[in-house]
Formats: structure tokens, sequence, C-alpha cells
């Protein structure tokens, strides 16, 4: 990144909210906590008409869609508890237009949170949740 560009992210960063700036922390956080593990970055933010995913990696043959959940503060409930069956179902509709896009190859998939937890501004802790949750009905078998 040339120094104008980073120039503008910078005063860019600072006219967001509060709540988009902890989730840019969140993401990245947990793409480089993934990377560490062994799991192969490939894109972030995918967007298609029915929602978004965070992050999607490869590990192997697999596909892993993740959904990062960041907080300052577990007084209520845990992160991951967000991802209700409502955000279930737009999770798995975005999987399966991405799955789309590539020409639906036969690869496995999974669905995968992180928990990203805050304090003061900085990353306290990461908690990887494999295997979080299956495709939503009715799009998967069974």
């Amino acid at each position: 990144m040339n120094v104008l560009a980073r120039i503008k992210a910078l005063f860019s960063a600072e006219q967001q909210p509060e709540h988009l700036r902890r989730g840019e922390l969140g993401e990245r956080a947990a793409r480089k906590f993934l990377q560490q593990k062994g799991l192969r970055f490939l894109t972030a933010n995918f967007r298609s008409t029915r929602g978004e995913i965070d992050l999607v990696f490869r590990e192997g043959g697999n596909l892993i869609f993740v959904e990062v959940k960041t907080r300052s503060s577990e007084d209520w409930t845990r992160p991951a508890a967000a991802v209700d069956a409502r955000k279930r179902r737009l999770l798995s509709q975005t999987a399966l237009d991405y799955l789309k896009l590539l020409k639906n190859p036969p690869v496995k998939f999974r669905f995968d949170i992180v928990e990203v937890l805050l304090s003061d501004g900085a990353v306290r802790e990461i908690r990887h949740l494999p295997d979080a949750f299956p495709l939503a009905r009715p799009y998967r078998y069974g």
C-alpha cells in the first residue's frame, strides 16, 4: 500500500462507527489466527444478494466459511449466540452463491464461528468454533 493510500485509510477509519472498527479488528485477528492454524485464506467479505460471509478459507480439500463475532463484553451471552437460525440461513444461502460462482465444485464445506473478545480496544481472546452449524434446511439433505 502506498503512502497516500495509507493516509486515506487512516482518516476513513476514524470516520467509521465504533462497531465497524471493532468488526474489522476482529476479522483481521480471526484471519491471522486461522492462518497460523494452517488454513489457507481465500477471500474476505464475500457478498451476494442474500448476505455476506466474513472470511473464506481452504483446509485441504474443504472450504470453510467463517462468521466472525467480535465483542467487548460477554456480560449477556457468548458472541456465537448472535448466529441465530435466520443468520445461519443467510450464511447458508450466501455460501451456496459462492459455490455457484465456482461452478459448484464437488467439495466439502463447513461453517465455523470465530469469537473475538476485546479489552480496551485490543484483542484479549480468540475462540475458534469449527463446524459450528450445518447447512440450513431446506438446503441440506436429510
